[in-house]
């Protein structure tokens, strides 16, 4: 029994532990439950209020709307009210313009009416007369073929013999009546214009003084003695072969005494021969090495003195703003002649003389001293391109940006075209006045006599010279004419022509005069 109670407490002692777990856990979950059903019932009753609290704002606000929306509809409407008020004015201002159109149109067409119908009165009429016009006429034609027979037959000529002899009539009393015409007016715009030229001229001379000698290009190199030939020359040749092919120029030993002549179209290139042989003979050094260096350092030596003599004409002429390589090419006509002139001295003075007449002309100052400084540009790459120097100067000018009225200059000063302009005028009569005057140029003696021949030529080609004579150096020629077959007005006449075919077959500088000369003489003896 004892072993009996003592095993049944030992399992109740461990069945009541279990027990109050169970119990335990059911209270818990009651409780949980009891919890939940009042969290939930608080919730339900917080979203009814929100759900209400919603649906009152909804409410309010779509009452707001409702009232904004009228208010907005109330407004456009009473906007387009206004609107349509207006154009129903407006419609009713164009229908009363329209109507008063419609009624000035009804008036001018029953003008118009009325107008056509005086013209038509009026045509009739015209045609009326232009009939009665067309009968005159008829009876007027056959009185006048009447008369001309009439005439024909008293004078014994035809209609087209007579026609031709009144037109030959008139004609030749025109020509007179021209030419003396234009004799006045020509000795009149002449005397002017002489004076005037004169006084301009003179006073662009005198305020531009320059020398009054004609440079001379010398290629000759002086040598310290006739033994410097030999060296020059060097063994078998070379050294004179190595200098000709460095320089591009022949060299000439003879028998001069100590002298040695360069030849070479170029004279830039004639520039650097002389420079190196002067240095070469300075130097003693006579051998191919030392050639082809002292050619180098001419080359450089002559490149900028080319530099330095354009650089010095544009500030002697007050000439700015050229390309630099027009500067150059510029430079190089400090290495070239025209008839031993050098013709950048040329160009700088027709810069002052262009600039000075055009001051006292009125003309564009800055114009003409550019025009005057760069006429004879292309004279510096003529050796190296084909063309006149005229179009090779117009050619560089275009390439380096110069002003269109320089181009100008420079294309008419020659008159290759026709000068449009004052200032090509200007240029054209500076580089004249610069080649012209006494000292200036010089010439071979052959050209010299070949341009003598040639203007007595032209003259004796002309009917009715008797003489001709090229006096003054070639500047003047002088004809001297038949009278009986050359009257007053022919030889004005022939003295432009025998200009004009001057100007076209020959070339020369300056100016030549014309002079025709007509004389008769009544000659009778006292017996």
């Amino acid at each position: 029994m004892t072993l009996l109670s003592s095993s049944v407490s030992v399992a109740l002692y461990a069945v009541l532990p279990i027990i109050g777990l169970i119990i335990g856990a059911v209270a818990g979950w009651l409780g949980f439950r009891l919890y939940s059903k009042k969290k939930l019932g608080d919730a339900k009753q917080t979203a009814n209020k929100m759900l209400e609290d919603a649906v009152n704002e909804v409410k309010e606000m779509r009452k707001v709307a409702q009232r904004e929306s009228q208010e907005e509809l109330a407004k456009e409407r009473g906007e387009m009210e206004k609107s349509l008020r207006e154009k129903q004015a407006n419609l009713s201002r164009s229908e009363q313009r329209i109507q008063q159109r419609e009624d000035t149109l009804d008036k001018k067409e029953q003008n118009l009416d009325k107008k056509s119908e005086e013209l038509e009165h009026q045509r009739n009429a015209l045609s009326q007369k232009h009939a009665e016009a067309d009968k005159l006429k008829a009876e007027l034609a056959n009185a006048n073929s009447k008369i001309q027979d009439e005439l024909q037959h008293v004078a014994g000529l035809t209609k087209d013999e007579a026609k031709n002899q009144l037109i030959d009539a008139i004609r030749d009393e025109a020509k007179r009546d021209a030419a003396k015409m234009v004799r006045e007016i020509d000795a009149e715009a002449r005397e002017e214009a002489d004076k005037k030229a004169q006084k301009i001229v003179a006073l662009a001379v005198q305020r531009c003084a320059v020398d009054h000698s004609a440079e001379i290009t010398v290629s000759t190199v002086a040598l310290p003695n006739d033994e410097m030939k030999g060296r020059i020359i060097g063994r078998e040749g070379r050294n004179i072969r190595a200098l000709e092919t460095a320089t591009g120029c022949d060299l000439i030993i003879d028998d001069t005494p100590e002298a040695v002549v360069l030849s070479c179209f170029d004279p830039v290139r004639r520039e650097i021969a002389r420079i190196a042989l002067e240095k070469l003979i300075s130097d003693g050094r006579i051998h191919p090495g030392r050639i082809e260096d002292l050619v180098e350092k001419a080359k450089k030596e002559v490149d900028v003195k080319i530099k330095e003599a354009g650089e010095n004409a544009m500030y002697e002429t007050g000439v700015f703003g050229l390309n630099s390589e027009l500067v150059r090419v510029l430079g190089r006509l400090r290495f070239r002649t025209s008839y031993g002139q050098n013709v950048l001295r040329h160009s700088i003075e027709t810069s002052h003389l262009a600039g000075i007449m055009a001051s006292e002309l009125g003309a564009n100052v800055s114009l003409c001293k550019r025009a005057g400084l760069l006429h004879d540009i292309g004279k510096a790459l003529d050796h190296e391109l084909d063309g006149t120097h005229v179009s090779i100067g117009v050619d560089v000018a275009k390439k380096y940006k110069e002003n269109a009225g320089v181009v100008h200059c420079i294309a008419a000063h020659h008159n290759d075209i026709e000068p449009e302009t004052i200032e090509a005028v200007i240029v054209q009569c500076a580089d004249a006045i610069s080649g012209a005057r006494p000292g200036a140029r010089r010439e071979s003696l052959d050209n010299y006599v070949k341009r003598l021949e040639k203007l007595e030529e032209i003259a004796n080609g002309y009917e009715g010279v008797e003489k001709a004579f090229a006096v003054q150096a070639g500047r003047e020629v002088r004809i001297i004419v038949k009278p009986e077959v050359v009257d007053d007005v022919k030889a004005m006449y022939m003295s432009k022509e025998i200009a004009k075919q001057i100007e076209q077959d020959m070339q020369y500088p300056g100016q030549i005069k014309v002079n025709v000369i007509r004389e008769t003489r009544a000659v009778e003896y006292a017996k």
